[in-house]
């Protein structure tokens, strides 16, 4: 199973999806470097992605900073030994501060291994995390492209990518979900490449990126 790690391997699924799909030669050259971004597999990244969802990123960023400064680098353990009412210092959510002790717990008691999930295949992996409340198809997606480093996952929930292909193929409504995850299952072994490539497209388009870690 092919594993993203570098620039490199960005640079040689963006050659091989020119050739799976020639629509995409246009879009590549205009977008330009696509970033990796890559986080630490662990609890500290599943942490992060679930803090910035839906939210702003300056809202985002100022949740985290509490956190961190509270605990250090957030650990399952660290963060099941916060005090009940934490969440509500640091701003976040009932319903975010549940689910990360959920996924807290399962990572403490070894139900988890968030590490070695990398090693699964994106099926398996998917359906590990999305066994937890609170976890779903988006968050559980974008934890394995940019923590597990799968290079074959595509979040065809995300509204962004939604526009960025209807932008990029010039139509006037975005896809919903599950008419995009058709269309991605073209680009595979590279979905999330393709997905990389068509978030910086859309942050070329719209001067603002919409990628969901920093």
């Amino acid at each position: 199973m092919r594993i993203i790690s570098g620039d490199e391997d960005v640079a040689e699924g963006l050659a091989a999806l020119a050739v799976i799909d020639p629509r995409l030669r246009q879009i590549i050259a205009e977008t330009g470097p696509v970033p990796l971004r890559l986080r630490e597999p662990g609890f500290a990244g599943f942490a992060h992605i679930i803090v910035s969802q839906a939210v702003s990123r300056a809202s985002a960023d100022a949740i985290w900073g509490r956190m961190t400064a509270a605990i250090g680098m957030p650990m399952a353990e660290a963060y099941l030994g916060l005090e009940p009412e934490a969440w509500r210092i640091f701003g976040l959510s009932r319903g975010k501060a549940d689910t990360l002790a959920r996924v807290a717990g399962a990572v403490a008691d070894g139900s988890l291994d968030l590490q070695s999930l990398s090693l699964e295949s994106p099926e398996t992996a998917l359906k590990q995390l999305t066994a937890i409340k609170g976890i779903g198809p988006w968050t559980a997606e974008v934890y394995l492209m940019f923590c597990g480093g799968h290079a074959d996952v595509f979040p065809s929930g995300d509204v962004a990518l939604q526009a960025a292909v209807a932008l990029a193929f010039g139509r006037d409504v975005r896809p919903l979900a599950k008419e995009l995850a058709v269309e991605a299952a073209l680009w595979t072994p590279w979905r999330s490449v393709a997905a990389r490539l068509f978030w910086a497209y859309y942050a070329v388009r719209t001067k603002r990126d919409a990628l969901p870690i920093d």
